[in-house]
């Protein structure tokens, strides 16, 4: 009977036994399951993708570094640290190194196209501007570029810098500078108007035996290439003592003529044109007594020409 009993006894203790590991083993197994995560394969995965996974795994994303890859395209995962099928527990730093592309790329094409287009593609490429050249060119579009170096399709170096070739665009048109001393200034603007040369610096003196308001010499001189475009000056006859801002008329621009008044103090001189709903700023500078500028002015009659001395307001001239 006493034997009965201890057998019992026995066989109670041992299921009890029984019950409290295979209990603890499977709260163990819940537990570790809950904390613990396997490290999956990051390595040829995009760094985007690589960051959403670890991150609804309840890992930490620690990049440590780039490097050139010949393999391995660029933004993509070289390397990973645990390895993959590591079990590691939740909240677990995974370091990874980022590919930069290969060390080496392909140059691209950059003929035809604008100079803020070629840096944005040599800037993607990993590349840099090198040396700028300008020449005219007549199928190539200004500030467009004509050739660079490397050349398009060359395997090259990242970091690498391009020389290119930019267009002025086409050459201009050239002409022989005609002879336009002893003709009047009005007439003078219509010469350079229809050459498409612009006007320069004009001065003037006075010479009482020559008609006012006449060419007396003129840069370049009658004979000369001249290209369109280029500045042409002059010096005209006419009084220091003239009225302060008369108009001289061409064809499609009017040129204005201002003085400035006697005195030693340098002024601020702006002179402004105004139409209906715009205005615009021909001249704004510190000028000093008794000097002159010349000005063109757009040939309209509804266009006034307002002459300010220290933001005062000296004289309004329509042109008549």
């Amino acid at each position: 009977m006493i034997t009965r009993v201890v057998k019992i006894s026995l066989l109670f203790v041992l299921f009890i036994l029984v019950s409290g590991i295979s209990t603890h083993l499977t709260l163990t197994l819940i537990i570790k399951g809950e904390d613990s995560v396997i490290v999956p394969e990051l390595v040829g995965k995009d760094v985007v993708s690589v960051l959403e996974v670890l991150t609804d795994m309840g890992l930490n994303t620690k990049v440590g570094g780039s490097e050139y890859s010949a393999t391995v395209p660029k933004h993509h995962v070289i390397f990973q640290e645990p390895e993959p099928g590591t079990e590691i527990k939740k909240g677990r730093d995974i370091r990874i190194v980022i590919s930069k592309g290969a060390s080496t790329v392909l140059m691209p094409n950059l003929r035809g196209l604008s100079v803020h287009q070629a840096r944005i593609i040599l800037e993607e490429n990993g590349l840099c501007d090198g040396l700028q050249t300008v020449t005219h060119n007549q199928l190539i579009r200004k500030d467009n570029v004509i050739a660079h170096s490397p050349g398009a399709g060359q395997m090259i170096p990242r970091k690498n810098c391009v020389d290119m070739l930019i267009s002025a665009g086409p050459l201009p048109k050239a002409y022989k500078m005609p002879d336009v001393e002893g003709k009047s200034l009005s007439k003078t603007i219509l010469v350079l108007e229809k050459m498409n040369l612009s006007l320069g610096e004009i001065t003037s003196v006075y010479d009482p035996d020559i008609p006012r308001n006449t060419i007396i010499t003129q840069e370049p001189l009658s004979g000369h290439r001249v290209a369109e475009g280029e500045p042409v000056r002059f010096i005209v006859n006419q009084r220091e003592s003239e009225e302060l801002g008369r108009f001289y008329s061409g064809s499609n621009e009017t040129l204005f003529r201002y003085r400035t008044q006697s005195g030693f103090l340098n002024r601020r001189i702006r002179v402004q044109i105004k139409t209906i709903g715009f205005s615009n700023d021909l001249f704004d500078d510190f000028m000093k007594p008794n000097q002159e500028i010349w000005l063109l002015v757009p040939k309209n009659a509804k266009v006034d020409t307002l002459v300010y001395e220290n933001e005062e307001l000296l004289e309004v001239r329509s042109e008549e």
